[in-house]
Order: structure tokens, then C-alpha cells, then sequence
């Protein structure tokens, strides 16, 4: 593959902080990856680095880039965008859930379900202050938003596709968890209204924040017919005191009204620590496992979140990624310094989808169907009465779809252009821990095909 040879430097700024320079925006061959530490043999080509947003405030996005294991220049290009608000995709994304490489004690493993199987992946760690993004004006952290970040996303991908020319042309899909419920439906209306050539074919989006109070209330439920509260527990999150109340009083005054209080208080006694929320069926990440991991490929290794935070603290790792903290003493998967404004999270993107929709971007919601933070039940509240109102007929009635001869969830489509399914044993992050079926799903909606169904 043939990148341009000329040297375009935006600008240099010294870390007041660090008292160290940096220099910026070096063309795709200097982002290059020769090898990270402890890397097996792969045959894809692997870039990171940054990409100058605002060269007077000082601001610049990580990415972390992987080619598709085949035929590259035929496949289509994926950005991928974390949730939060304030995780990192390159932690999260592609070291602990679809990238091709997932840490393992000292070394890198290779993940056999990697979405660069079907695609070029791209993972952008946004906003600035997440991850190995920075501002070097601090006071950028004080007062995030959603309408900034998506901004500073399309400014990325206008400057990304400067140093990856080749890629302007390719099917562009934008996918996320999460928070992305916010980031990616946000990011693909504003590359429509700016009417810049991007050739965006679709977006999907995996348990994702998209009406408040329908998914986080649904959490109840969800936690209650799973036998994991009890009866008086649930009567008390339906009547009493709402998961989407708890949340607002803690983001509004950080603290609980005595009622709410003890509501949770009961709720946290019952799930006790050893339930995780985000998979109610998943073992959690015990101190001892981490000395002893699971090697078996086809298992979960419920710790990897904890050999990602440590081997992406490694300097030798951070200098083979072109990676720098900047203000900062150690990398973090959720960050600590942006303060982003909490009141973006109760704006509705439900009606941003079905903006998409009527465009003709391709839409597809998914869900993990053992995430109690974001459940599928009122996800799927959601996009039928999307549909709905959008006056969509239904074309696939809702069915099971398989991997093989497993039932690998269920699915609805709606019209030509929105779908829903559910990935059957998936936790919030879907591909950490159904790799194989979150593929499977991601395969057929770059291909617009549907999901399969059961063999004959």
C-alpha cells in the first residue's frame, strides 16, 4: 500500500506540565506500527497516532488502526467509538472486546474473532482527555458535551482521510457501544448536514443510551426476572425510587435522598459484588485470576480489562503505539479529567436514528441480552416505536437467527433500512463475551444481508 511521501507537521507544543515537546500530525507512514511488544506474527499492517483537532488549543485524538487480515483495499472501513462518556476505544474496543490483539500476561494473543476479519477498523479514543487523546489547554476538560464531541470527531475523520486518502472512497460504517448511542448517531447526522463526501453506508450501535428513562428503568425488570433482587426490591425501583431517579440525583448533587438511598441499599445487598451489571451470567475478575488467566481461546477471560490497563501502561508499549501522556501519570480506560456534562445524557437520540433513517444511512440497534444497565427491553421499546412512527412495515417478522446450528439471538427488521437483534449470552460488551456471534452479526450488516437463519 502506497502512502504519500510529503511531511505535513501542524504544529509543535511543549507540555507545560511534562516540559516535554511534541510534535504532531506525521503522515500515515510515520504512524506505522513495526511491531508491539510481545506481538505474534500477523500479516496486516497496524498504524496509531494523532490527529491535531484545534492546533490553537492544542488538542489531538489517538487512533489505532488495523488494515483487514485480506484483501484490505477490497473491504470497507469501520470506525469504532467507545461509550462513557469517557472510555477509551483503543483500551475497551480493541484490546478487550474485536481488535486482532488482546494482552495476556507480558505478551499479545490473538483474538480469532477480530473485526478485522471483515473490515479495516479504525478506534478513536474520544473525546480529548480520554485514553491517550489530550489538550494541552486543561481547561478544554472542564466542560465536555456531546455537541462538541462530535464535532471534534468529524474534524478527525476530515484530517484521518487525509493521511489515509485511499480510505475516502471506501463503504464507511460507523459503529459503537454505549454511550455511542450518543457519539455515533450524532457524528453520522452531522457528516450528513456538512455534506462533506464521506461515502457513510450505515451505522450499528450496541446497547446503547437512546431515551433515559425508558433504558435505564428497564433495568428493574430486567434484574427482578433474573432472580437477582428480590420482589419488595423491585416494587421499590418501580414505585419508589427509579434507576433513571438514583442516576439524575447522583449526577445533579452527588449524593442520594434518604428514600432513594434506601432503595439502593437493598438493591446492592441482594446483587451483592459478585454480580457484575453489565452480565448478570458472567463470572467477575477475582484478585487470584489475574495471576492465572485462562488460556483456552474459547473462554472468557473475565480479566483482560485489568492486563489491558497494565500493558497499555508500559512505556516501551506506549512508544511502539506513538502514544504520550500528556497531564498525566498513567493511562486509564475510563478517564478521570473530563468533565463532561451529564445533562447530554437525558437528550433523547431515538429521532436522530430515525433522521438517519429517512436519509438512507442503514441502522442497526443490538443488544447484549444479559446487559442489566442497558437492557434489551427497552432498547427494543425503542426502535418498534421508531418504526412506528416513522411508518416502516416490518419485512423480517421477529425471529431467531443462528450461528450454526445455535441460536445466536433474535431479530427484527424494519423496511430497508432499521433493525434490531439481540445477541443471545452477550453482556453490554457484546463481542468481549459472544466474540464469535458479535462478528457473525457485524459480517452480515456490512454485507446487508440478513442475519442467518437455521440450517436446513
Amino acid at each position: 500500500m502506497q502512502h504519500k511521501s510529503w511531511i505535513v507537521i501542524i504544529g509543535t507544543i511543549c507540555a507545560t506540565l511534562a516540559q516535554v515537546c511534541l510534535t504532531l500530525d506525521s503522515p500515515s507512514g510515520d504512524d506505522k506500527i513495526v511491531s508491539l511488544p510481545g506481538q505474534p506474527h500477523v500479516s496486516f499492517q497496524q498504524y496509531a497516532g494523532y490527529v491535531t483537532i484545534d492546533e490553537k488549543q492544542q488538542r489531538a485524538l489517538f487512533y489505532y488502526f488495523v488494515e483487514a487480515e485480506t484483501e484490505p483495499a477490497s473491504k470497507p472501513l469501520v470506525l469504532w467509538l467507545n461509550g462513557g462518556p469517557g472510555c477509551s476505544s483503543v483500551g475497551t474496543g480493541a484490546f478487550s472486546e474485536h481488535g486482532p490483539l488482546r494482552p495476556s500476561g507480558d505478551i499479545l494473543v490473538r483474538n480469532y474473532y477480530s473485526w478485522n476479519k471483515e473490515a479495516n477498523v479504525l478506534y478513536l479514543e474520544s473525546p480529548a482527555g480520554v485514553g491517550f487523546s489530550y489538550s494541552a489547554n486543561k481547561s478544554f476538560y472542564n466542560s465536555v458535551n456531546d455537541e462538541l464531541t462530535a464535532q471534534d470527531n468529524l474534524v478527525f475523520l476530515q484530517r484521518w482521510f487525509t493521511k489515509f486518502p485511499e480510505y475516502k472512497s471506501r463503504d464507511f460504517f460507523i459503529t459503537g457501544e454505549s454511550y455511542a448511542g450518543h457519539y455515533v448517531p450524532q457524528l453520522a447526522h452531522l457528516i450528513l448536514q456538512s455534506n462533506l463526501k464521506f461515502n457513510l453506508k450505515g451505522i450499528a450501535i450496541g446497547n446503547p443510551l437512546l431515551e433515559f428513562n425508558t433504558d435505564f428503568n428497564s433495568g428493574a425488570e430486567f434484574l427482578w426476572s433474573h432472580g437477582v433482587i428480590s420482589d419488595s426490591a423491585y416494587e421499590g425501583l418501580t414505585s419508589i425510587c427509579t434507576f433513571s431517579q438514583l442516576r439524575r440525583q447522583i449526577a445533579n448533587s452527588g449524593s442520594l435522598t434518604p428514600v432513594c438511598s434506601k432503595v439502593i441499599s437493598q438493591v446492592s445487598r441482594e446483587f451483592g459484588s459478585f454480580i457484575n451489571l453489565y452480565d448478570v451470567t458472567l463470572d467477575v475478575c477475582l484478585p487470584s485470576q489475574v495471576v492465572n488467566l485462562l488460556q483456552d481461546t474459547q473462554k472468557i477471560d473475565v480479566c483482560v480489562e485489568d492486563e489491558t490497563m497494565k500493558y497499555l501502561n508500559r512505556k516501551d508499549v506506549q512508544q511502539d503505539l506513538h502514544a504520550r501522556l500528556v497531564g498525566l501519570t498513567r493511562w486509564t480506560a475510563c478517564s478521570d479529567i473530563v468533565k463532561y456534562e451529564m445533562q447530554n445524557l437525558e437528550v433523547p437520540t431515538i429521532h436522530v436514528l430515525g433522521a438517519l433513517v429517512k436519509s438512507g444511512i442503514r441502522v442497526l440497534v443490538y443488544s447484549g441480552d444479559q446487559d442489566a444497565v442497558i437492557p434489551l427491553t427497552g432498547t427494543r421499546k425503542l426502535v418498534n416505536g421508531l418504526a412506528k412512527e416513522l411508518g416502516l412495515d416490518t419485512v423480517v417478522p421477529y425471529r431467531a437467527w443462528f450461528e450454526g446450528r445455535q441460536v445466536a439471538g433474535w431479530t427484527q427488521v424494519y423496511g430497508d433500512m432499521l433493525s434490531f437483534a439481540t445477541i443471545r449470552g452477550a453482556s453490554h460488551k457484546a463481542p468481549f463475551s459472544q466474540p464469535k456471534r458479535s462478528l457473525l452479526l457485524l459480517t452480515s450488516f456490512l454485507a446487508g444481508e440478513p442475519l442467518p437463519e437455521a440450517l436446513s
